[in-house]
């Protein structure tokens, strides 16, 4: 499976992890290399932008598929539920006190919720993806630094979202971060070859329907 062979090379090429999206995909994962897992399941629908694990049966299933870390949206927005996505947090955690969660957030206050519900990890994952950020266009890094230096006795602060050069990784490094994930400059070649089009002909359509479309 081409999941899988991606895996394998990011295993080769140096990565200390990998975040992972569906329980079927999890599991191949898990099989194939030996290392740690953050996962997630993208549940869609047409009344909310909440889409990353957005309930604890989600979490459940990507938990029993072997993640060893599962990211949630920690965001202000409303689920497909009717309540604000954050509140999940907690729940899940009282279910599963050992797991490690990892809070997507959209801004430093989430964050800051998102630490107090008792997340271990916080990552600004969610940066334009929100109403309060869909301006967003590149990583706010100084929200982020801001993170790093007030979160970094409460949490790991993982850089993810919109970072698409080594030279972005480290700034993030930088500024204090645990670590990067890199998603979208490595995995999705639609988007890859969207960046060096939109650079040549000086048109830049919108990234995030280009990506929302081919989920």
């Amino acid at each position: 499976e081409f999941v899988v062979k991606m895996a394998i090379a990011a295993q080769w090429g140096g990565a200390v992890g990998i975040r992972a999206n569906s329980p079927e995909q999890i599991l191949a994962i898990k099989k194939a290399v030996d290392l740690p897992v953050i996962g997630l399941w993208k549940i869609w629908h047409d009344d909310t932008d909440v889409f990353i694990t957005p309930t604890l049966d989600a979490a459940k299933v990507v938990l029993e598929a072997g993640a060893d870390i599962v990211a949630l949206d920690c965001t202000e927005q409303i689920t497909h539920e009717g309540r604000p996505a954050y509140e999940l947090l907690p729940i899940v955690r009282k279910e599963y006190p050992e797991t490690l969660l990892f809070a997507d957030v959209s801004t430093y206050e989430e964050g800051v919720r998102a630490i107090e519900l008792g997340a271990d990890i916080v990552g600004p994952t969610l940066y334009g993806y929100t109403e309060a950020t869909k301006h967003i266009e590149q990583p706010d890094l100084r929200d982020f630094a801001c993170m790093c230096r007030d979160f970094k006795d409460k949490a790991c602060v993982i850089m993810e979202g919109h970072i698409y050069t080594p030279e972005d990784a480290m700034k993030c490094i930088y500024l204090g971060a645990h670590a990067v994930v890199v998603g979208s400059a490595i995995t999705r070649p639609h988007l890859i070859t969207k960046r060096f089009v939109d650079l040549l002909t000086g048109y830049q359509s919108n990234w995030r329907e280009t990506e929302r479309s081919k989920h």
